[in-house]
């Protein structure tokens, strides 16, 4: 963990902000797909639409208050909004243990923003692209500024990362003439090359394939139908792959 004084008071605010970022994370998981305005609508029961205030909206105290449920109705509120509350503080924490001070903030930008496409790709099958683009330039934005000789290999990164993606999902709609990887996925791994750049590409490919494994394997276990054709959303295993990769660079030797 950075002990300078910068680095102190960046993680301390960034672990500060995290429940707070969740929170609209949540709010931002459940109404993008829905093409429901984010920021512009309060924010509602979604079993009796009463509005909440102030005290309904402190991340995870609320919810511990209300012991899970609506302070109007008494329905459950159940775990998503506390759960990724949660994981966007655990991310703040990872990223201020591992980075130094001047990259915590970049790192939780990243981790946070992969967790919000992972939610939604894992409920919907879609990775929005006003998450997943936007982390192409601040990727490539990020390193340029910080390391100004290596900003080439992150632009080729993302440029691999797309272009490799994109020819496999056409390969495979061509040989078993249906969809296996989206166009989504490619911008991912386009957003995942701007920040570990091309080195980084297949250690992300292959963790990410891994975990995508061992997901399918949880799956059958737990007594689900998995088959040829089951579809399982590879966004949460890139964007899980992305954040290990460049937290702690590659896993595959050049």
């Amino acid at each position: 963990m950075a002990t300078s004084g910068f680095g102190l008071v960046s993680w301390v605010w960034a672990v500060v902000a995290a429940p707070f970022i969740g929170s609209f994370l949540g709010v931002l998981a459940l109404r993008l797909p829905a093409g429901m305005p984010v920021a512009l609508t309060r924010s509602a029961c979604p079993h009796c639409a009463t509005p909440l205030g102030v005290l309904d909206l402190v991340p995870v105290v609320s919810w511990l208050a209300s012991r899970g449920r609506c302070r109007h109705c008494a329905a459950s509120l159940g775990l998503f909004y506390p759960g990724i509350e949660l994981a966007a503080v655990a991310i703040a924490l990872w990223a201020a243990v591992v980075l130094p001070g001047d990259l915590v903030w970049a790192g939780c930008v990243l981790g946070w923003t992969l967790l919000a496409a992972a939610v939604i790709d894992w409920q919907h099958t879609v990775l929005p692209d006003v998450l997943v683009l936007p982390l192409i330039p601040v990727g490539i934005g990020v390193h340029a500024f910080l390391f100004p000789d290596r900003w080439p290999d992150h632009v080729l990164g993302a440029a691999a990362g797309f272009v490799t993606f994109a020819a496999i999902g056409l390969v495979y709609r061509w040989l078993r003439k249906r969809d296996g990887l989206g166009l989504g996925d490619a911008k991912l791994l386009a957003a995942s090359g701007a920040w570990v750049a091309w080195i980084g590409l297949p250690s992300v490919v292959l963790l990410a394939a891994l975990v995508a494994l061992a997901g399918a394997l949880i799956w059958r276990l737990s007594g689900r139908v998995v088959h040829g054709g089951t579809e399982i959303p590879f966004g949460p295993a890139l964007a899980l792959a992305t954040w290990v990769v460049w937290l702690y660079g590659p896993v595959v030797p050049f």
